[in-house]
């Protein structure tokens, strides 16, 4: 069922893209996109306030393992997003995700056949994967 939802995304997303078609343009509109994510959620923490920002800097004890690491992490976000910033985030995503699917079908890139092999690699490799 997903794979089918992720190419009838794709082909919509071919079906649709009429400006903007050369893979210069689409690169400088995915970087474009991806600014105004970022945009987006800054300021739901320096204009809306539904979400806080407490940054510090993270510090790991001597002889930490590795594995330890998750639990020691600071969640630095407090709040939750409230329904206007919720839509504006989710607006942008979506847009980013148009304009990287565009660049997959100039490629000829499978957007499923992307997210499935990350995420097997990414399940196989756990959290040696470092993201």
């Amino acid at each position: 069922m997903n794979d089918l939802l992720y190419d009838q995304f794709q082909n919509t997303v071919d079906e649709v893209l009429v400006r903007h078609t050369n893979i210069l343009d689409l690169i400088t509109k995915l970087e474009a996109s991806n600014a105004r994510v970022n945009r987006s959620v800054v300021k739901t923490i320096t204009a809306c306030g539904c979400v806080k920002l407490n940054a510090q800097k993270g510090e790991i004890p001597e002889g930490a393992e590795f594995f330890d690491l998750k639990k020691m992490s600071i969640n630095q976000l407090a709040g939750e997003l409230c329904p206007t910033c919720r839509e504006k985030v989710e607006q942008e995503i979506g847009s980013h995700l148009f304009y990287l699917t565009a660049i997959c079908n100039q490629l000829d890139v499978n957007l499923y056949d992307v997210m499935l092999q990350e995420y097997k690699r990414i399940k196989a490799l756990g959290p040696f994967s470092l993201y």
